[in-house]
Parts: structure tokens; sequence; C-alpha cells
């Protein structure tokens, strides 16, 4: 089996379950060694038995890490712990991929918003991103060569009823994505996808007056309409309860791991729509 990023590291924030955990495996099945961030203890036994996984499916070496990247100390204690496992012998540490993918949503109308909902999102889903790549910026390839990807949504364009915090912060994410590829220029190119519904937690967790209010853009989305013969039985009576088919978190993994390879080198400050066409962007 090719594996085209042998022996590079990658950073995955939010890499226990859902997309996190899929773009893990994609880059580990290309070669390439992680470390597997995760956030509350909670999560420990579920990034301790993807790492395990991984290592003896993809002959690869994963290294788990708890460590909130919203704080000044959760960057540092990725970077220490990358250090310690994946330093070369003259004792030097190259990270090659950053994939930004921690995040949390917290939908509500204006009028019921909270500061804590505005200030905890922001925190996760923004100042997190920054002050990773901020930490790992003087461990970035000199040669162009390294990859950061933002996990972003079609929230930050749509404008969905109740998403004034979460559509923020990622349209926030694509911001900084865009001026990230210019400071980071001489290291890596910096891109961002953004996936439409997803299975998984955060999408069930939706309330039906969400559901209602998204129903026409998933009837106009090319690639959300279930079909028996390509995705099964279940998945068509799943897409009757979501109003149309979710993506596979592995679907969402193959674009990110797509702008990783060093075939996407001439691909920077983009926002690459990963949601089925449900967001045409030009």
């Amino acid at each position: 089996m090719s594996q085209p990023l042998k022996g590079k590291l990658a950073i995955v924030s939010g890499s226990s379950r859902g997309i996190g955990a899929a773009i893990a495996e994609n880059l580990a099945s290309k070669g390439c060694n992680l470390i597997l961030n995760y956030t509350t203890p909670s999560s420990a036994s579920l990034a301790s038995e993807l790492s395990d996984r991984l290592n003896k499916t993809y002959s690869i070496s994963s290294v788990p890490v708890q460590a909130d990247i919203g704080t000044p100390e959760g960057p540092q204690a990725i970077i220490t712990a990358a250090t310690s496992a994946f330093s070369k012998a003259d004792g030097s540490l190259q990270i090659d991929i950053i994939i930004n993918n921690a995040g949390i949503a917290r939908n509500d109308l204006i009028p019921n918003v909270k500061v804590d909902d505005f200030t905890e999102t922001y925190r996760v889903n923004v100042l997190g991103p920054l002050l990773l790549v901020q930490t790992a910026q003087p461990y970035l390839p000199k040669d162009r060569s390294g990859r950061i990807v933002n996990i972003s949504s079609v929230s930050s364009s749509t404008g969905f009823i109740g998403q004034s915090v979460y559509g923020g912060s990622k349209a926030a994410i694509e911001a900084m994505t865009r001026t990230w590829s210019r400071e980071l220029a001489e290291n890596c190119t910096v891109n961002a996808v953004n996936p439409g519904p997803v299975e998984g937690p955060m999408y069930a967790s939706n309330s039906e007056e969400f559901l209602e209010g998204i129903e026409g853009w998933i009837k106009h989305t090319p690639l959300m309409k279930a079909r028996e013969d390509l995705h099964g039985k279940e998945a068509v009576e799943e897409a009757k309860q979501w109003h149309g088919r979710l993506a596979k978190t592995g679907e969402i993994a193959g674009v990110v791991g797509m702008l990783c390879g060093e075939e996407a080198g001439w691909c920077t400050g983009q926002v690459v729509c990963a949601n089925g066409g449900m967001l045409m962007l030009h």
C-alpha cells in the first residue's frame, strides 16, 4: 500500500471520535505519525484505543495527548509530548501537518444567547487553533512542504437560524486561514474545509426547528439524496429522519487528506467545499 506521508508527523486536535478520528485514520493510512489530541478525561479510552488500532493496522506511531488547546498550557503540552516521542537523533522536531478539528457548537436564538456561549465557543473554535499554530510555528518545515487544514463549516456562510455564535466562529477560522496562508507561506500551505451535515453526536444534537430550517438547503444539495443501491437501505431510512443523507466522517477526512499531500502544494488560502454541494464557493 502506498504511503505518501510516511515519516511525517501530524497533530490532529479533537481526534478521539467523529471527524477527527476519521482524519487521523486517513493520515495514518498514508503512513503519517500522529499526535492524537483530546480534551477531557472521558475521551482517554477512545483516544488510547484509536492509537493502538492505528499503530497496529498501519505500522505508524501515534501518541494520545490530553490537552485543552484553548489555553496557553494546552498547545505547549502537545509540543512537549511531540518532542518526547518524535524528536530526531539531533534533538530537533518537525511538525509537518496540523489539523485544527476540535470544536464545539452552542446554538440558540438571539434572545437566548449567553455570554458564556460566546466566550467558550470562540475560546475553543478560534483561540484554540491560533494558540496551537502559534506554539507549533517554530517547528514547521522550512521548505513549504507543511500543511495546515482548519475544519470550518457551511455555517460560516449560510446564516442558519440559531447559529450566530457557531457560524461566526467558523467565519473567523476561515479569515485566519487566509491570513496564515500569507504569514506561513515559506513553511506550509493553509486551507480550510467546510463540512455540512455529518453523522455524529454534534449534528444529532440539533433541534427539530433547526432541522426544519435547513431542509430547503438539503433538498438542493446534489449529493444528499440517499440511494439504496449506493448507500444501503439503512441510509435511506436515516435520510428520512435527517431530511437528507448525512456525510460519513470518512468523506470529510478524504478531502482533508487530499489537501495534506504533496500534490496539493499549489493550493493555499482556500476554503475547500466538503459538503456535497450544499455550498458552492467561487
